[in-house]
């Protein structure tokens, strides 16, 4: 009977504090009074983050379901990553992280935001300053490659006072770039050591054959094995030159 009794009032003891817990989370004091945003909030203000997520949140302070939460922050435009906490004991405390832009991804007319980490995001391009944002395409699950290559190339191009404006990567694996002179250069197939290695060769020398016509370069061809060939704006070779105006003009050697 003694055992009988001790069990019995441990019943009743959990039974208490099983109410008690119950009519705790019940209290107005843990009702979700403030939702406090902090970090990147450059693309969205924290007055309308806590309207778009606020309806979607169920429960109090002690119910609250933070992977929800922070699945609920992750789903607006521009929003990397959240990272949520409880604060006692009426707060959440978010942490956002946004999408640090660093180009444009896709074809003509079909553009979409590319972050800094080589992931493609949703948002709107006429939020940002689109013609100040590189112009790169590939293949799906490219993107990461494309972003790498713009960024080594573009440092070379730049050491001839050029800007790379437009990446391409083809579905057959040829890089095509084109410079914010409206230059297109063919660079070919290969790794990314290759690529580097044939535009290293193309700057050493293009200048000094650009410059021997005074004419500015319209596009070039990297493809060659030992050399490339160019095309300069208004010059032309061979023997009719009304034939012959769209032909490559010179090929370069190491």
């Amino acid at each position: 009977m003694n055992h009988f009794s001790v069990l019995l009032g441990w019943v009743f003891v959990c039974m208490a504090l099983v109410l008690s817990v119950g009519w705790l989370m019940r209290q107005p004091m843990f009702f979700l009074q403030l939702i406090r945003i902090q970090g990147d909030v450059a693309h969205n203000s924290a007055a309308s983050l806590r309207a778009v997520v606020a309806p979607k949140l169920e429960g109090n302070f002690l119910k609250v379901d933070l992977n929800a939460a922070r699945a609920a922050f992750e789903t607006v435009p521009w929003v990397r990553r959240a990272v949520v906490h409880r604060e006692f004991p009426n707060r959440l405390k978010v942490v956002l992280y946004e999408h640090q832009v660093a180009a444009l991804w896709g074809p003509e007319g079909d553009h979409r935001l590319l972050n800094s980490l080589g992931e493609i995001f949703e948002a709107n391009p006429g939020e940002v300053e689109a013609e100040e944002l590189p112009l790169l395409n590939g293949p799906p699950g490219k993107a990461p490659l494309v972003l790498q290559a713009y960024r080594q190339l573009s440092a070379l191009f730049e050491s001839m006072d050029a800007g790379l404006e437009e990446l391409q990567l083809t579905g057959q694996g040829s890089w095509r770039a084109q410079l914010d002179s409206g230059a297109v250069i063919e660079l070919g197939h290969g790794s990314l050591d290759e690529l580097d290695k044939r535009t290293r060769r193309f700057i050493s020398t293009v200048n000094k054959v650009s410059s021997r016509f005074g004419r500015d370069l319209e596009s070039a061809d990297l493809r060659y094995p030992n050399g490339y060939a160019l095309r300069l704006r208004g010059v032309t070779t061979g023997e009719n030159a009304d034939k012959n105006k769209d032909a490559p003009q010179r090929k370069g050697k190491r």
